[in-house]
């Protein structure tokens, strides 16, 4: 007799949380930038702005490299994601243009035209198999 997730919660599996905590990041990721773009004083602009400027290009370093192993994908995104913040911060330095707020909105859309291409390679994909 097999047992249903409703007759045990114990053993929900663990993909049924991914897009719960892949939406709280988001949401913490997204108030760390607003809190940084607004200049706020809050106590917790600095943990969640240091959480946006790493969560926001390693999301879409991992979607692009969704071919590696989970385990493996994961540090190289964060490497990704550290490789990127230094070299916006640099270029702002070499361009005497840095500012804590610039830097967010390049480190963000950067990380979106990183997972631009993702998100439009699924969409053609998901259209190709329904068509």
């Amino acid at each position: 007799m097999q047992t249903t997730r409703a007759q045990n919660p114990s053993r929900a599996s663990g993909r049924e949380l991914t897009p719960l905590l892949a939406g709280a990041a988001t949401a913490v990721g997204g108030f760390g930038a607003l809190l940084a773009l607004t200049g706020s004083d809050s106590p917790l602009r600095a943990p969640l702005v240091l959480f946006f400027l790493l969560a926001a290009p390693a999301a879409g370093i991992a979607l692009a490299l969704r071919g590696l192993d989970p385990f493996a994908r994961l540090p190289a995104a964060l490497a990704g994601s550290v490789v990127l913040n230094m070299l916006v911060a640099q270029g702002m330095l070499a361009t005497h243009r840095w500012s804590a707020r610039g830097g967010v909105v390049a480190v963000g859309v950067i990380s979106a035209l990183i997972l631009l291409p993702v998100l439009l390679r699924r969409h053609r994909t998901a259209k190709g198999q329904d068509g």
